[in-house]
C-alpha cells in the first residue's frame, strides 16, 4: 500500500506536499528529543513498517534513541532484533542496507553541517524501491538539520542559564530583624540572558547591602554590564565605600567599558538592625522608586531620583536615610514591574504600584513579593516581554 502510494505521489503534488509536511513538522520544534520521535511518526507507515533513529554525542558510538512500529504490539520483539544488529558497522556517510530476518532495513545517515549525528533505520518486508530511497534520505536530510538546530539552540539556551544562575546571589545571607523576600523572572523562552538583576549581601560586621538593577538591552553585552556592577558593589562595599561613594565609582567604571558600555539603573543601599528596627541608606540611580508600606496601609516614596548610570561623567550621589519600624516593608522593582503593559496603560500608571502594595499591609516579606508578581502578571492577558525582579525588605 505505501508502496503504490509512493509511486502514486512522486508523479503528482501529494508528494511535494507531504514532504513539505514533513519539512514544517521538524522544524516546529527546538526540542531534540522531540526529533527522533518525529521522524518515525513521519516515515511509518508511509515509507516503512518501523522506523529505528539512532543518535551520537560528540563522534561517539550511536544509540537508539526511538523506535516505532506500524503494529505496536511487534515493537518489544523489534528491539531485541535490533539489539543484535551491528549498527556501528554501517557507513555513516552513505545510504546502505542491512539485512534482519523478515525485514529489509535502509540506514540513512543524518548529516548535517558535515558532522554525522546519527542513523536512520527504515525496515519493510519487502524490497525498498528507488523513490522510497531517495524520499527516506530527503527526509534524512532535513531531520538531521532539524537535529542540529534544536542541539545547538538547547546548547545556547542552557549556556544563557548558567550565565544568568552566576549573575545572581550564589546565597541570601540572614539578617537580624530582617524578613525578606525576592523573585527574579527572565522573559521569553531563555533565549536571552536578562539584563535585570538583584543582590543582598554581608558587608561588614554589622551592616548588611542590597541592590536591584536594570541593564539596557539583553544578551553578552548586557550581562557583562551586570556582572560589572555586581562584583564592583560587593567588593567596594566590603572595603567600606559607603552607598553614594559605590554608585559613583560604579558609574565610572561604566563609563570606563567605552563602547561597550550599557545604561544602567540602580537602587542600592545598606541595612543595619538598630533597636527599633532597621535603619537604611540607599541612592536610586535612574531607577523605579522604592516604596515603604505602613501597617496601617500607607505607602509613600522613599528615594529621590537621580541620574542613571553610564551617561554622565560628572556626577555626585546622595544617600537617602530610611528608617523602618517594625512591620514596615520596603520594597524595589525593576520596570518590568513598573511598565508592564496593557493596551496604552502601564501598571504603575496613576500610582499603581503604591496601590497594589498598599494591599499588602500585614504580610510577610515573600507574600509581598508574591502578590507584586502575580499583581503584574495579571495586569495584562499577553505575557511579558521584559524581565522582571522585585526585592522586598520587611523590618520584624
Amino acid at each position: 500500500m505505501a508502496a503504490e502510494w509512493l509511486e502514486e505521489s512522486s508523479r503528482g503534488p501529494h508528494w511535494l506536499g507531504f514532504l513539505a509536511d514533513a519539512s514544517d513538522l521538524l522544524a516546529g520544534t527546538l526540542d531534540p528529543d522531540m526529533v527522533p520521535a518525529i521522524i518515525a511518526q513521519v516515515v511509518v507507515p508511509r515509507l516503512s513498517s518501523w522506523c529505528a533513529v539512532y543518535t551520537s554525542d560528540n563522534s561517539g558510538p550511536l544509540r537508539l534513541v526511538y523506535l516505532w512500529h506500524a503494529d505496536e504490539a511487534r515493537i518489544d520483539g523489534l528491539r531485541e532484533q535490533l539489539a543484535d544488529m551491528d549498527i556501528d558497522a554501517a557507513d555513516t556517510r552513505v545510504t546502505s542496507m542491512i539485512h534482519l530476518p523478515e525485514s529489509q532495513v535502509l540506514a540513512v545517515p543524518l548529516t548535517a553541517r558535515g558532522r554525522g549525528l546519527g542513523m536512520m533505520c527504515l525496515g519493510r518486508p519487502d524490497r525498498f524501491p528507488d523513490e522510497v530511497i531517495q524520499f527516506a534520505e530527503d527526509i534524512g536530510r532535513r531531520a538531521a538539520l532539524a537535529t542540529d538546530n534544536a542541539r545547538l539552540y538547547a546548547q545556547q539556551a542552557a549556556a544563557n542559564r548558567a550565565l544568568q544562575r552566576s549573575l545572581l546571589p550564589p546565597n541570601e545571607p540572614e539578617v537580624p530583624g530582617l524578613d525578606y523576600g525576592v523573585i527574579y523572572e527572565p522573559a521569553g523562552e531563555a533565549n536571552e540572558v536578562g539584563g535585570d538583576f538583584y543582590d543582598l549581601f554581608k558587608a561588614g560586621d554589622d551592616s548588611w547591602r542590597f541592590a536591584i538593577g536594570d541593564v539596557c538591552g539583553t544578551g553578552p553585552e548586557a550581562a557583562a554590564v551586570t556582572g560589572l556592577a555586581r562584583h564592583t558593589l560587593r567588593l567596594l562595599a566590603r572595603e567600606g565605600y559607603g552607598v553614594a561613594a559605590v554608585l559613583g565609582r560604579l558609574n565610572q567604571a561604566i563609563l570606563e567599558e567605552g563602547e561597550r558600555a550599557r545604561f544602567l539603573t540602580l537602587l542600592h543601599g545598606d541595612i543595619t538592625p538598630v533597636p527599633d528596627g532597621l535603619e537604611v541608606r540607599l541612592v536610586s540611580a535612574g531607577h523605579p522608586e522604592a516604596l515603604r508600606l505602613k501597617p496601617s496601609g500607607k505607602v509613600e516614596a522613599v528615594t529621590t531620583p537621580q541620574s542613571l548610570l553610564g551617561v554622565f561623567h560628572e556626577v555626585v550621589f546622595e544617600a537617602d536615610t530610611v528608617h523602618l519600624d517594625h512591620g514596615d516593608v520596603l520594597l524595589a522593582v525593576t520596570d518590568g514591574v513598573t511598565e508592564r503593559r496593557s493596551g496604552g496603560r502601564l501598571l504603575d500608571d496613576d500610582g499603581g504600584l503604591a496601590k497594589l502594595l498598599a494591599e499588602c499591609a500585614g504580610l510577610s516579606a515573600r507574600a509581598v513579593a508574591e502578590r507584586i508578581r502575580r499583581g503584574a502578571a495579571e495586569f495584562a492577558s499577553e505575557p511579558s516581554a521584559d524581565d522582571l525582579a522585585i526585592v522586598v525588605l520587611r523590618a520584624r
